[in-house]
């Protein structure tokens, strides 16, 4: 065997697509995600990402940025493993910035593919005129509210009809990993509230580092029950979508963060984790629901 051989043999490059794809091996009939009327096992979850990841990487080149408008819903997270398994980088957009703000991330990043919440559509009405990086808009539908009016002729394509495509496409094999782990897996920006938004890089190596900082320091394990009330546009939710992924925990999907919602989440679906800025903390204290658990 030669030195190089044996190098390759005993070194993987590192990256948080594996968390997936050996929890959804290993525990695939174990409840994954959580949101409202809709649940998905491992397997499930598993599958989904990589119907996405298949159509996505017909789409893109290796580094194109693929952006997300949207709330704490699935697709969001599904979005963490399924972008850079096709080879692309995520951006996470902030739902609270304004129309230009979001237009001059998408301009600055070089966004090719831009994913929307229904809700969010109308802050990109002038995206694809104004960004001439922008291919494709797609819209995120939430089963769990009332479909909102949404303005017309902006949205290019559904998301179901992505996932209906990339489900045809099994015969195209995927794999969880990276042969350079150094090479971008996200890109973060800031608010912009001291000038324009700045971009920050994840590296493959970065987030699965974190995301294991995350698991251990949380104390993640299988039976964690995670519930989003941290934005995951906010650092990629501080790499927890990877880390309860890694963990093969639940998450729990929450699109806004309401006292009620996150009560009857903790009585009835059993939390055990959730991450908050004091006012979240002061919206769950201070709730009318409140009590000892």
């Amino acid at each position: 065997m030669s030195v190089s051989t044996a190098l390759a043999a005993n070194n993987t490059p590192l990256s948080p697509l594996r968390f997936l794809e050996r929890s959804a091996a290993v525990f695939p009939d174990r409840t994954a995600v959580i949101h409202g009327d809709r649940s998905y096992t491992y397997r499930e979850f598993g599958d989904e990402v990589a119907a996405l990841a298949r159509v996505l990487r017909q789409r893109i080149q290796p580094g194109d940025r693929v952006a997300y408008l949207a709330p704490n819903v699935p697709e969001m997270l599904f979005a963490h493993f399924a972008v850079p398994l096709a080879g692309g980088v995520l951006i996470a957009l902030n739902s609270r910035l304004a129309g230009p703000e979001l237009e001059y991330i998408l301009d600055h990043s070089g966004t090719t593919i831009l994913f929307v919440d229904s809700e969010f559509v109308g802050s990109v009405t002038s995206s694809k005129a104004n960004v001439t990086s922008l291919r494709e808009i797609i819209e995120i539908p939430d089963s769990t509210v009332p479909s909102p009016e949404v303005p017309t002729g902006i949205v290019t394509g559904q998301y179901a009809d992505l996932i209906a495509e990339g489900q045809a496409l099994t015969d195209q094999p995927l794999r969880w990993g990276v042969d350079d782990e150094q090479q971008c897996i996200a890109i973060n920006y800031t608010s912009g509230t001291t000038g324009k938004p700045k971009g920050v890089m994840y590296s493959h190596r970065g987030a699965y580092l974190n995301s294991l900082g995350e698991t251990f320091h949380n104390g993640f394990d299988g039976a964690t029950k995670y519930l989003w009330t941290l934005p995951m546009f906010h650092c990629n939710g501080w790499c927890t979508p990877w880390a309860v992924t890694q963990a093969a925990g639940t998450h729990i999907c929450l699109r806004a963060v309401r006292a009620d919602a996150i009560w009857d989440a903790i009585d009835n679906l059993g939390v055990t984790h959730l991450c908050g800025a004091p006012t979240v903390c002061s919206t769950i204290a201070d709730a009318d629901q409140a009590h000892k658990v």
